[in-house]
């Protein structure tokens, strides 16, 4: 890519399109082309085939999505399924329409079986039945990482997918109905904390192995596989795609545990604590998920920021949405 090329970020206003449209900006690409849900319908294929006709993009970064935890995904299977397919298959097929030199497609490591073995590589995907809590939007994912991986081979075009780990970061969801577990544990806490009642009710029971990736670093692989790999560069037996994430995992009682510490750190000193209430009759999810990463660090990129200094970023960036409001 070059500095004037033109970039289209779709879902810039989400956790991973804000990050990319700032690691672009911080690195100094000056032709960053977004639209909002009101000024671009993206279930609508005619719109989007407009805005390519008329903006006709260089690159596209594919990081819109229709997300949420596991409660969310439970009751809203349907959404899940049908707007991040609609989504996926219209942006894709506008850009091999309409000539895009080079396109990003965020996926979600979810796409996995629920049992894979640990650690999980890309060869793993459909070798087993999915997480029942998240299949409609794996499914969804799934069928346009096949998609770009078929363009590729059918038309010759050059569309990347990446499955990143569970994500945090800056602009994250805090809506306890909708959000994942990082989030909706800093929420938590945060309330438990203010309101002096010091105590936090969780689901589960803390035994699941998560790996979690904070956005910027994401935002920072996607956009170096941009500048420096191809589709091919990424392609396995299943399909021309990397997975993202730090290799690294923690329960998500140590998850609880440390975002409880950073959270009550200024109130540390006068002794109060809050107390973890787990409710066992509340799904867990998948028992284990960690990336397996070798072929991402052997394209040369690693992540950076780990989940202590990630939780104290996340928290600082929740205050401030808090004084904003």
């Amino acid at each position: 890519m070059n500095y004037d090329s033109k970039i289209y970020v779709a879902g810039h206003r989400g956790l991973v399109g804000g990050a990319i449209v700032r690691c672009l900006k911080e690195k100094g690409y000056t032709n960053i082309v977004t639209r909002t849900h009101k000024e671009l319908d993206l279930l609508n294929q005619a719109a989007v085939n407009e805005f390519f006709a008329a903006e006709k993009p260089d690159y596209v970064f594919l990081a819109a999505a229709h997300v949420g935890g596991i409660g969310a995904n439970s009751t809203y299977p349907a959404d899940f399924i049908y707007q991040n397919m609609v989504i996926g298959f219209n942006v894709v097929e506008a850009a091999r329409k309409y000539g895009v030199k080079k396109l990003m497609n965020l996926g979600s490591t979810c796409i996995y079986p629920k049992m894979a073995p640990q650690p999980i590589k890309e060869e793993s995907l459909l070798t087993g039945p999915l997480e029942p809590t998240n299949d409609a939007y794996a499914l969804a994912k799934i069928s346009v990482i096949k998609l770009c991986t078929a363009y590729n081979k059918q038309y010759g075009t050059n569309f990347l997918s990446v499955m990143p780990t569970n994500l945090y970061g800056l602009g994250d969801n805090y809506e306890l109905q909708g959000s994942h577990v990082f989030p909706a544990m800093i929420r938590k806490f945060h309330e438990a904390k203010a309101s002096g009642n010091d105590v936090v009710h969780l689901w589960g029971d803390g035994s699941p192995l998560r790996e979690f990736l904070f956005a910027g670093d994401l935002a920072d692989a996607v956009v170096y596989l941009m500048e420096n790999k191809d589709a091919a560069d990424l392609r396995t037996s299943t399909g021309d795609f990397v997975n993202v994430g730090t290799g690294k995992e923690c329960t998500i009682k140590e998850l609880a545990e440390t975002v409880r510490d950073v959270v009550y750190a200024d109130v540390a000193s006068s002794g109060r604590a809050c107390k973890m209430e787990w409710d066992s009759s509340k799904p867990n999810g998948t028992p284990r998920k960690l990336c397996d990463v070798t072929r991402l660090n052997a394209l040369g990129w690693k992540a950076k920021v780990d989940v202590r200094q990630g939780v104290q970023i996340a928290y600082d960036d929740f205050l401030h949405g808090e004084v904003r409001k």
